[in-house]
C-alpha cells in the first residue's frame, strides 16, 4: 500500500516553506527553499515518487507556474482558496513556517477546498481579456481628465451632442486656449485619450484572433453566448476566460454564488435577515454579467445585431436565449413598480442571467463533448 505524504507549501515571490504531513502522524518543516525550478525539482526528488505525493498551497500573487510546474513532475497539486483555510479563534502567531505546517495538516485531514486552475492556454486568454479590462478603466480616467479639465474652463461641445463620438473628438481638437501652459495640457489629455483609444483596439482585435486560435469546445461556447441580449464576443470570451467548462457547476446556483452576487444572510429561528451581495466571488465575472444585465430593462426584442451574432446557432438555444429576454424582463418590471433601487433590480436580474448563462453553457459544452466522443 502506498504512503501517501502531503506537503504544505507555503509560497512567496522568493522563497517557498515547506512542510510535510507523514502517513504516521508526524507533521513536520522542512525549512525554506528558492521559488525557483531548480530547487522544487530538488525537493520532489528528495520527498520520493511523485505519486505518492500531494502537495497544496494557496491562490496569490504568484499565479499558477508552481502548479503547472508539480503537476508535470507527476505530483498531483491542489491551489486551495486562502479565505477558506480554518483558523483557530485564538491563533496569533503567523509565520510562513507554521503556514506551511497548517496546510500540510489540513491537507492531510481534507479540510481545504481546491479552487479551479487553467491550463496555461486559458490562463493566456484570461491574461488578455484583463488586461483589456484594465485598458477600459484607463481609457475612462483619461477621458475623465480632459472633459473635466475643458469643464473648468468653459469649453462645452456645442452641439450638445453624445461625448466621445467621432464629432466629439473634431470638436475637441479645434479648441484653442490663450494660455500656453493650457495649450500644452490640453494637448497632453488628447493625446493620452488617443492612445487609451488605440490601446483598447488593439486588445480587442487580440482577443478576436486568440478566440480563433482556442480549442473547439471554447469556441463554440463563445458563440452561443452571444445568443443572449447584451452579451457580444468580447462579453463572451470574458465569461468562457473566467469560468472555464462551465458544467464544471453542477447547478446554477452554484454558479451563482461563485459569481458573489448572492445576497449575505443572518437568519436564526424565526430571524430572517439577508443583506448586501457577498462580493466573495469573481469580481470580473459579476461585472461583466451586471452589465449585461442592464440590457433587460428594455422590451424583448431581437434586433439586426443581435440576428447577426444568432446566425448558426441552435434553436435551442436561441430559444433559451428568448425565454432570458421575456423572464428578465419582466422580473426588472415586476422590480421597478415595487420601488425598488434600480441599481439593486440589475444586481437581481444579473444573478438570474448566470442561470441562463449556466443553462447555455452546459448544453454547448455536453454535445460538444459528444461530437469529441463520436470522432475519437
Amino acid at each position: 500500500m502506498k504512503k501517501i505524504r502531503f506537503v504544505g507549501l507555503d509560497v512567496h515571490a522568493e522563497t517557498i516553506a515547506v512542510a510535510v504531513a507523514e502517513p504516521n502522524g508526524e507533521v513536520r518543516s522542512l525549512g525554506t527553499i528558492a521559488n525557483r525550478e531548480e530547487s522544487i525539482r530538488k525537493l520532489v526528488n528528495k520527498l520520493g515518487p511523485p505519486d505518492q505525493l500531494r502537495a497544496c498551497y494557496e491562490a496569490g500573487p504568484t499565479g499558477y507556474v508552481l502548479y503547472w510546474l508539480l503537476t508535470s513532475l507527476g505530483v498531483k497539486c491542489d491551489v486551495v482558496a486562502p479565505t477558506l483555510v480554518p483558523v483557530k479563534a485564538g491563533d496569533r502567531v503567523k509565520t510562513d513556517r507554521r503556514d506551511a505546517l497548517k496546510l500540510a495538516r489540513n491537507h492531510r485531514n481534507g479540510d481545504l477546498t481546491a479552487v479551479w486552475v487553467p491550463d496555461e492556454a486559458h490562463e493566456a486568454l484570461r491574461d488578455m481579456v484583463r488586461a483589456r479590462e484594465a485598458a477600459k478603466r484607463d481609457q475612462l480616467r483619461a477621458r475623465h481628465r480632459l472633459s473635466k479639465f475643458l469643464l473648468r474652463h468653459g469649453k462645452r461641445f456645442p452641439e450638445g451632442g453624445k461625448a466621445w463620438t467621432l464629432k466629439y473628438m473634431a470638436w475637441v481638437k479645434q479648441v484653442r486656449f490663450a494660455q500656453p501652459a493650457q495649450e500644452y495640457t490640453m494637448l497632453d489629455y488628447l493625446h493620452e485619450v488617443e492612445h487609451m483609444n488605440e490601446r483598447v483596439l488593439r486588445l480587442e482585435q487580440a482577443i478576436e484572433e486568440a478566440v480563433k486560435l482556442a480549442p473547439g469546445w471554447m469556441q463554440e461556447v463563445i458563440q452561443a453566448l452571444q445568443a443572449l441580449r447584451g452579451v457580444a464576443k468580447i462579453s463572451a470570451a470574458t465569461l468562457v476566460s473566467e469560468l472555464g467548462e462551465i458544467s464544471r457547476f453542477e447547478t446554477a446556483r452554484q454558479l451563482m454564488g461563485y459569481s458573489g452576487a448572492v445576497p449575505g444572510e443572518d437568519s436564526s429561528g424565526e430571524r430572517v435577515r439577508r443583506g448586501a451581495i457577498t462580493k466573495t466571488g469573481n469580481a470580473h465575472l459579476r461585472r461583466v454579467v451586471i452589465e449585461a444585465a442592464w440590457s433587460y430593462r428594455l422590451r424583448p426584442r431581437i434586433g439586426p445585431t443581435l440576428l447577426q451574432r444568432q446566425k448558426g446557432i441552435s434553436e435551442e438555444i436561441k430559444e433559451i436565449a428568448w425565454k432570458a429576454q421575456l423572464r428578465l424582463h419582466k422580473k426588472y418590471q415586476r422590480l421597478m413598480a415595487a420601488g425598488k433601487d434600480q441599481r439593486k433590480i440589475v444586481t437581481a436580474v444579473g444573478r438570474e442571467l448566470l442561470g441562463f448563462i449556466w443553462a447555455i453553457g452546459t448544453r454547448t459544452e455536453g454535445l460538444s463533448g459528444q461530437r469529441r466522443a463520436m470522432t475519437a
